[in-house]
């Protein structure tokens, strides 16, 4: 990993307590919950700091505990009734101010690839535009649960979107690493995302946004009057 400056590794552990933060604000207030998320946190910030994942020529990849259990437990809230009464007990207007993490956490990757730790296709001037959906977030939250002047079908729209820019920057992150199934970036390839704290990115950050579009777009799509 190249040296990058100290305010760019503090930046990002602030984003992830913005992060953490602003999901307990919309209705994830549990001790339990926030006593696994924090040993999560700190398990995976052990194992970047030992090197674990600099590793790259094993198979399975070891990147797949970082990705692999948020995603079965995104999985599993949607399959128990447990987990979907949690996902529909969560407020989509704070869920959608949750959204603009994703601007601060554009601009770690811009000053990432200005240190040679990320590949330019992973910032807003290659192919990730999803700082898009951090900025337009406080305008649809104010549009939508404001003003009601947004209505269902925007916010499904917007949710989608969302989710698609979303998908873009894990696959760009994942086929840019260093390992088995990199395609793209070998001459400044993704070496952040393999060490603390920019391995929260992918193992909190990422699935907490993911769990906010999943949460509101089941939400708008069980109750067609849940606005008003």
């Amino acid at each position: 990993m190249p040296p990058v400056p100290l305010a760019l590794d503090l930046a990002f552990i602030l984003i992830n307590a913005l992060t953490l933060g602003l999901l307990l604000w919309a209705g994830a207030r549990s001790r339990l919950l926030l006593a696994v998320l924090l040993l999560w946190l700190l398990g995976q910030a052990l194992l970047a700091g030992s090197g674990f994942y600099t590793v790259t020529n094993t198979l399975p990849p070891r990147f797949a505990l970082v990705v692999g259990p948020p995603l079965l437990v995104l999985a599993g809230l949607l399959a128990m009734a447990r987990g979907r009464c949690f996902l529909d007990a969560l407020r989509p207007d704070r869920l959608m101010l949750l959204h603009v993490v994703r601007v601060p956490v554009e601009l770690v990757l811009f000053g990432l690839y200005h240190h040679q730790a990320v590949p330019r296709l992973m910032t807003f001037e290659g192919r990730n535009w999803d700082i898009l959906m951090g900025l337009t977030a406080p305008l649809v939250y104010y549009l939508a649960y404001r003003r009601q002047a947004l209505g269902r079908g925007g916010l499904l729209i917007w949710h989608a979107v969302g989710l698609g820019l979303l998908g873009n920057i894990v696959r760009l992150g994942l086929l840019s690493a260093p390992g088995p199934f990199q395609q793209f970036s070998f001459e400044q390839p993704n070496v952040a995302l393999a060490h603390f704290p920019y391995l929260w990115l992918p193992a909190f950050v990422v699935p907490v946004v993911l769990l906010a579009h999943l949460a509101a777009l089941r939400q708008l799509w069980q109750n067609k009057d849940y606005l008003f």
